[in-house]
């Protein structure tokens, strides 16, 4: 194999002709962790509206929450991004399309929305898990405080659901910023499309991925330690084990 390996060309002039590459790579993984982190936060919020709807005591609410969750759940993440980007400003009424396809960054917000919805069906379900794990007790007792079931879902019940799914929460926040790759496919700037691009223009294809290798693993590295921090310092004492012994 007659490959010539190259490792200083991070540090040659980017087609741009201001930025090395490595200063781009950089770049594109701001746009990762933007992504990501704007996507995650429209797939925590959603997602928890979602999970109540599929615990409430309500059979239409309980319905929209599980038409909702296989809806998202099962359409392929390409899929869909190509249809927020491609097909909704058609489907949409003329103005509303246009203003849509004119948006500065419009395939930023269009990831991060697809990403927000796709992740929010997933995150339905570990809010809906961590919801049932808890006795009925503590559900009757908010009620008979007099708190209303929005207050008890709000105040008693949601605060310690979302204590225990921790880990999977932090398992969704890796997802949604591997799944950012995808957007490469309407032509966001971020990780993988910048490595992408230095291949092309360099031939340097391995030197380019394995640099796009290692600064996703940073980055996710990053999220994990983060989040084992807001894991321990979300535990209830006796009750994380109680539920971890139910596991096994």
């Amino acid at each position: 194999m007659n490959y010539h390996w190259n490792w200083w060309i991070f540090f040659e002039p980017s087609l741009d002709g201001t930025n090395t590459y490595l200063t781009t790579l950089f770049w594109g993984l701001g746009w990762t962790a933007a992504t990501a982190v704007v996507g995650f936060a429209i797939a925590l919020a959603l997602g928890s509206v979602v999970g109540v709807a599929r615990t409430a005591p309500i059979g239409w609410v309980q319905t929209w929450g599980m038409v909702f969750v296989e809806v998202f759940r099962n359409i392929p993440l390409l899929v869909q991004m190509f249809l927020w980007y491609f097909v909704l400003p058609e489907v949409l009424p003329r103005d509303a399309g246009m203003w849509l396809k004119q948006l500065p960054n419009a395939q930023f917000y269009t990831a991060a929305v697809c990403l927000g919805f796709y992740h929010a069906a997933r995150m339905a379900e570990v809010v809906r898990a961590g919801l049932l794990s808890l006795s009925r007790g503590q559900k009757m007792a908010g009620q008979a405080l007099g708190l209303t079931l929005p207050q008890t879902y709000r105040y008693v019940l949601l605060p310690v659901a979302y204590r225990i799914v921790v880990p999977a929460i932090t398992s969704e926040f890796l997802s949604c910023t591997k799944n950012t790759s995808v957007g490469i496919a309407i032509g966001l700037v971020e990780l993988t499309g910048t490595a992408r691009a230095m291949q092309e223009n360099t031939f340097q294809v391995f030197e380019a991925f394995a640099a796009a290798t290692v600064l996703y693993l940073a980055l996710n590295m990053v999220i994990v330690f983060a989040m084992r921090s807001v894991e321990k310092a979300a535990v209830i004492p006796g009750l994380g084990n109680r539920i971890a012994g139910r596991g096994r």
